[in-house]
């Protein structure tokens, strides 16, 4: 099948087979390898992008899917070597560990700030809660986001009982 679409702000039209997901073609034939393949059954968020604007995961969608849309991923984050605000945050507080899962975060959370500047910790908690993470038990993922959007409180802000 052939498709056009936009993908991190460029035009492409390809044939793509049947059966191949949006992750694949992604990885394999544009070269965009950020989108990690965990699970390849939904389950991890590994893969998340964004598809007009909407959180997916490139594991479950066919490419064939993807005709007419506007796919980001995590490659479009960067632009001109610089990260953006919320990779920033991401990288100051430690946000991630061995990595795999950050692209996927980052994706979810782009599309959570989008739609939402200043999410409750509760939101932050429900945007990511299709996103697996090993390695920093989410305390420093939530902390970056609240960065990014003006919401961290100060140490003197919080009190203990």
């Amino acid at each position: 099948m052939r498709v056009k679409a936009t993908i991190n702000g460029r035009r492409i039209e390809r044939d793509v087979p049947d059966s191949i997901t949006l992750l694949h073609f992604l990885r394999e034939d544009l070269g965009l390898t950020g989108t990690k393949e965990g699970c390849g059954s939904g389950e991890c968020g590994a893969c998340t992008v964004l598809m007009n604007g909407r959180t997916v995961n490139a594991c479950l969608v066919l490419a064939a899917e993807i005709d007419g849309a506007v796919i980001e991923t995590i490659e479009a984050e960067s632009k001109d070597g610089k990260l953006s605000k919320l990779q920033e945050k991401f990288h100051k507080h430690h946000a991630s560990q061995c990595g795999f899962c950050t692209p996927g975060m980052v994706m979810s959370l782009k599309s959570l700030v989008r739609e939402n500047p200043k999410p409750s910790e509760e939101e932050i908690r429900e945007a990511i809660d299709g996103n697996f993470c090993r390695c920093t038990g989410y305390k420093q993922i939530i902390e970056a986001v609240q960065d990014a959007t003006g919401q961290l409180k100060k140490p003197e802000d919080i009190h203990y009982a």
